[in-house]
């Protein structure tokens, strides 16, 4: 279900972005969301091998240099 929400988050962006953006630039912002969502799922993969979040942390941080604002590639969540 959240592939799905993801999917469909990630299409209206892309709309967004044809509006505004040349095809180029389109190809290298879903390549770039892909590189982050890939990141995310490998910190996601070290959480549940019983790794310290801040290990996984530091492992996100180095994934997404480049790709993302901030220190949580692009997202933060409460906890």
């Amino acid at each position: 279900m959240k592939k799905i929400a993801f999917f469909l988050a990630a299409m209206c962006l892309s709309w967004a972005a044809l509006a505004q953006h040349s095809t180029k630039e389109v190809q290298e912002d879903i390549a770039r969301h892909r590189a982050m969502a890939e990141a995310h799922e490998a910190a996601a993969k070290c959480l549940e091998s019983g790794k310290k979040p801040a290990q996984c942390t530091k492992e996100l941080q180095t994934a997404c240099k480049g790709l993302a604002l901030g220190k949580y590639c692009g997202m933060k969540h409460a906890h």
